[in-house]
């Protein structure tokens, strides 16, 4: 499931500029590796950077250092991407009603999800949803 969602991701991740090289050796790496699998497994867990690093034998501020310079974006940040990359795939996957995918990205509120989904994509997820099933119909 990783490693075919970071295929499916490619393309879009290129154009943001995130370096593939790095995530490779991220996942393969000890202690980056490991917090990876754990965001991965569960998108919905309220994770903070002291607890990823703790899985990985780290401190919060050595996971930090390390995460960013192998994976190329600080830990919560590559969380949020992780939960939208998610959620996205959630609301092409089925009907789920929006509040749904939310709780199980981890947000509580669908006004926050609703907000952080708009500011990784450019569209509201309930019109994400719409526009990208009438162009897989189409």
């Amino acid at each position: 499931y990783i490693l075919r969602g970071w295929i499916e991701d490619r393309s879009a991740d290129e154009a943001r500029g995130l370096d593939r090289a790095g995530w490779a050796t991220a996942l393969t790496d000890p202690a980056v590796g490991t917090a990876l699998e754990a965001v991965h497994d569960e998108p919905g867990r309220a994770w903070t950077v002291e607890e990823l690093g703790a899985r990985g034998g780290l401190s919060r501020s050595a996971f930090a250092r390390r995460f960013t310079a192998l994976v190329g974006m600080p830990p919560l940040t590559y969380l949020t991407w992780w939960r939208m990359t998610s959620a996205g795939r959630l609301l092409l996957s089925g009907d789920a009603p929006l509040s749904a995918v939310a709780q199980q990205v981890g947000y509580v509120s669908e006004f926050a999800f609703a907000k952080a989904f708009k500011r990784e994509y450019g569209i509201a997820p309930g019109r994400y949803r719409r526009v990208e099933n009438a162009r897989a119909a189409s």
